[in-house]
């Protein structure tokens, strides 16, 4: 059983920075990939980014490369997702998720079997 709780959302300025926080829960950790996805009023579920809690190794969607870092603290059981330069088009409820490790890290929302409550994110232009 993995239980995942995100903080961190808010409303700030385009071209501003949040980080999001993402407890995580598990009886082992080791064995899970973590993810943040996020989805926007009318649109579907998008991945934004993952990390590999073993080897930290990442992944990043295209729209938010060179902006966006994940991270993960295995001290805090907390993976993190910095977000700078943020655009008013990363406006929506990030969501935290977690699936035991494939060797291929899963992009697709329905490939994660656990996920957080969800945090606001809005940007202004």
């Amino acid at each position: 059983q993995v239980q995942l709780v995100e903080s961190g959302g808010g409303l700030v300025q385009a071209g501003g920075s949040l980080r999001l926080s993402c407890v995580v829960s598990a009886r082992t950790f080791d064995i899970y990939t973590l993810a943040w996805f996020r989805q926007a009023p009318g649109k579907e579920r998008e991945f934004v980014a993952a990390i590999r809690w073993s080897s930290s190794s990442t992944l990043y969607a295209d729209s938010v490369k060179g902006r966006f870092t994940i991270s993960r603290d295995g001290a805090k059981n907390t993976v993190y997702l910095q977000m700078n330069s943020l655009k008013p088009e990363d406006t929506a409820v990030y969501y935290c998720a977690a699936e035991p490790y494939t060797r291929v890290i899963p992009t697709s929302f329905d490939k994660y079997g656990y996920w957080g409550q969800g945090t606001q994110v809005t940007v202004s232009s």
